[in-house]
C-alpha cells in the first residue's frame, strides 16, 4: 500500500456563498481522494490568526480577516497518496489570473482576494492546519472500497 498523506482544503466564504461546495468536493472525490473530515463553521478571528500566523504583519491581513469571517467556511481533510501536492495543483495558483483552466481557482475565481479555496502548501503545513481545525475524534479512519483500484 502506498504511503498516504492528509491535507486540509477549505472552501472560503465566497465559494460557500456561490454554492460551489458540491462541485469542489466532487473534484477531489473524482480524483480518488478519501474524505476523512468535514465541517461547516463560522470561523473565529482567533482561529484565523493561528491559521494565517505568517500573514499577520502583511498590510492586507485586516481585509483577509474581514473576508474570512464574512460567512461560513467548509473545511475538509482529504487523504490519499501525494495528496498535498496533488491538491495544490488541482486548486491552482493563488492568483486566479495565473491559474490554469481546469483548476478550482482557474474555473471559479476572478480575483486574488476572492479565490474560493485554501489548500495546505506542504505536508508540515497540512499537519499543523489539520490540528488547528479538527480534533482527533473529528477525523474518521474508514476503509474505502476503491483503494484496491486506486493504490498498488
Amino acid at each position: 500500500m502506498a504511503q498516504v498523506e492528509r491535507t486540509l482544503i477549505a472552501v472560503k466564504p465566497d465559494g460557500v456563498q456561490r454554492r460551489l461546495v458540491g462541485q469542489i468536493i466532487q473534484r477531489f472525490e473524482q480524483r480518488g481522494f478519501k474524505l476523512v473530515g468535514l465541517k461547516m463553521l463560522q470561523v473565529s478571528e482567533d482561529l484565523l490568526s493561528q491559521h494565517y500566523c505568517e500573514l499577520r504583519k502583511k498590510p492586507f491581513y485586516p481585509s483577509l480577516l474581514h473576508y474570512m469571517t464574512s460567512g461560513p467556511v467548509v473545511v475538509m481533510v482529504w487523504e490519499g497518496h501525494n495528496v498535498v501536492q496533488s491538491c495544490r495543483v488541482m486548486v491552482g495558483h493563488t492568483n486566479p489570473a495565473q491559474a490554469q483552466a481546469g483548476t478550482v481557482r482557474g474555473d471559479f475565481s476572478v480575483h486574488v482576494s476572492r479565490n474560493v479555496v485554501h489548500a495546505s502548501d506542504s505536508l508540515e503545513g497540512a499537519q499543523r492546519e489539520i490540528q488547528l481545525w479538527f480534533q482527533g475524534k473529528d477525523l474518521l479512519n474508514w476503509d474505502c472500497c476503491h483503494h484496491t483500484s486506486t493504490y498498488e
